[in-house]
């Protein structure tokens, strides 16, 4: 084991050579909530004229809108599809968002939230950035589409179904909707994901799992 941790270490101590980046370009800003129009702009006008290498955007995925409390950055990584449609713009702002940066020399990383869909408080009806129906509550999100086979339901082994040790990482329970990363549908939909930004876009560099758990 100490072995293995060592291995690790010395791979991260590595990542700082290999950023993924044009040669020169290290720095990485991240623009949280902007439109891709403004981080667009940002990118010609500021990052690339000052050295930036890349800017990670918040996820560009269809997602719930919330308004009790109104528009909280949270509901960002609340997922109702894949379709690229939120507050900071549709598919055709973000293609120009990407092409433009990339353009100048400054990639662009994506916070994807595959890992989980959008919670059961979210109710059921079309208020997404999209417009697509779903029904959290009973894990339908035809858009995708996923249905309850998806998730992993019933894994959770303590008396109630809800997390009891925040200490114990292995007891299988959820706070969001889970995505059963073993199946076919999911794995296929990530994929897709990856591969159409990464042809399309150039320089699609980063899927990052919030909440992740690993199979077991």
């Amino acid at each position: 084991m100490q072995f293995l941790l060592l291995l690790a270490a010395v791979g991260l101590c590595g990542a700082q050579y290999n950023s993924n980046t044009q040669a020169g370009r290290t720095s990485i800003v991240h623009l949280f909530e902007w439109r891709w129009a403004d981080i667009a702009l940002e990118c010609e006008r500021y990052l690339a004229p000052n050295g930036f290498g890349g800017v990670q955007v918040s996820p560009p995925n269809e997602n719930i809108v919330i308004t009790n409390p109104f528009r909280p950055w949270w509901e960002r990584y609340q997922p109702i599809s894949y379709k690229l449609c939120s507050r900071s713009g549709n598919e055709n702002e973000f293609r120009d968002m990407v092409t433009r940066c990339n353009n100048v020399g400054v990639y662009i990383y994506v916070d994807a939230v595959v890992n989980h869909m959008c919670g059961a408080a979210g109710g059921s009806g079309t208020h997404s950035t999209c417009g697509s129906y779903f029904d959290a509550g009973n894990e339908n999100f035809p858009a995708v589409p996923y249905s309850g086979w998806d998730f992993n339901d019933g894994r959770c082994h303590t008396s109630n179904g809800e997390i009891q040790n925040y200490g114990d990482m292995y007891q299988q329970c959820k706070m969001l909707p889970w995505l059963r990363t073993v199946v076919f549908l999911y794995m296929e939909c990530v994929a897709g994901l990856s591969q159409v930004h990464s042809s399309a876009f150039i320089s699609f560099a980063m899927i990052r799992c919030a909440d992740f758990h690993l199979e077991r």
